[in-house]
C-alpha cells in the first residue's frame, strides 16, 4: 500500500432517490461513495465491503445526479486515474474532507496485444461507445488464431478517507478463452472471456464470492476493506 494526501469538496451530501443499482441510503451507517458510474463494479465493490465490521451507507453516484460526463481519465498509470476519480466524485458530492470515498482504475495486458489494451481497455478496439457485446466481439476478433492467450488484469482502488487519501493494488494473471463461456456481467464485458490462473471458469462463471476473493478487483477492494477495518 502507499499514500498520498489530496482531496477536494466539502459539506454534506443530499439527496437520494434509490434504485436497482443498489442506493442504500439512510440505514444509519456511515455514507460511503463508490465512485463508478459502471453498475457491475458498484455491486461488486459493494458486495466486498458490506463483509465490513461497521454500518455503511453505500452510494451510487448516478442516484445522486453525478453522471461524470465531464470526467477525463488523463493520468499515464491505473494509480493516478484511480485518483482522479476519487478527487473528482469527492469534489461533486460534496464528501471531500468528510466522507468516504473510493474509486478505481483497471486494465487487461494482453501478451498477444503487447501495448494495445492497458490504461486504455474499454476505449480500446470497438470504442468506449459500443455496446458491452459490440466491444468483446471486437475482442475476440481481434484474439482469433492467437495461440498465446496469457493475459493479467490491473487494478488500482483509491479510497478517500476525510480527505487524506490512500491507493491498493491488485493483480490477477489468467488465459482469454477462445470464445464467451459465460454471460457476461453487465459493464464488465471481459467477464465472459477471462478465465483466471487456477479455475477453470471465467470471472462471469464464478460464484460472486469467490470473483470478489481472487480477482484483481477483489485483491484490491479486500485491502482497502482491511484498511479501513484496522482504521475506523
Amino acid at each position: 500500500m502507499n499514500g498520498c494526501v489530496g482531496g477536494a469538496g466539502c459539506g454534506g451530501l443530499s439527496g437520494c432517490n434509490g434504485s436497482a443499482s443498489g442506493c442504500d441510503r439512510l440505514t444509519g451507517g456511515r455514507e460511503f461513495l463508490i465512485a463508478t458510474g459502471n453498475p457491475g463494479k458498484f455491486t461488486e465493490i459493494k458486495a466486498i465491503l458490506e463483509d465490513l465490521p461497521f454500518a455503511m451507507d453505500f452510494l451510487f453516484p448516478v442516484d445522486l445526479g453525478i453522471l461524470a460526463e465531464d470526467l477525463e481519465e488523463t493520468g499515464d498509470t491505473y494509480e493516478a486515474n484511480a485518483i482522479l476519480k476519487a478527487e473528482y466524485y469527492a469534489g461533486k458530492s460534496g464528501m471531500g474532507e468528510k466522507g468516504l470515498v473510493v474509486a478505481d482504475d483497471s486494465g487487461l495486458v494482453v501478451t498477444e496485444l503487447a501495448g494495445e489494451l492497458g490504461l486504455n481497455t474499454r476505449r480500446w478496439g470497438a470504442g468506449a461507445d459500443a455496446t458491452d457485446q459490440e466491444w468483446i466481439d471486437h475482442f475476440l476478433q481481434r484474439m482469433k488464431g492467437a495461440v498465446n492467450r496469457k493475459a493479467k488484469f490491473i487494478c488500482f482502488a483509491a479510497l478517500m478517507v476525510d480527505g487524506k487519501m490512500h491507493v491498493f493494488e491488485g493483480e490477477a494473471g489468467g488465459e482469454i478463452t477462445h470464445a464467451q463461456e459465460a454471460e457476461m456481467i453487465p459493464g464488465l464485458p471481459l467477464s465472459s472471456v477471462f478465465r483466471p490462473e487456477g479455475y477453470d471458469k471465467v470471472y462471469a462463471a464464478l460464484t460472486k464470492s469467490d470473483k470478489g476473493r481472487i480477482s484483481h478487483r477483489g485483491l484490491a477492494v479486500n485491502r482497502v476493506k482491511d484498511f479501513l477495518a484496522g482504521t475506523l
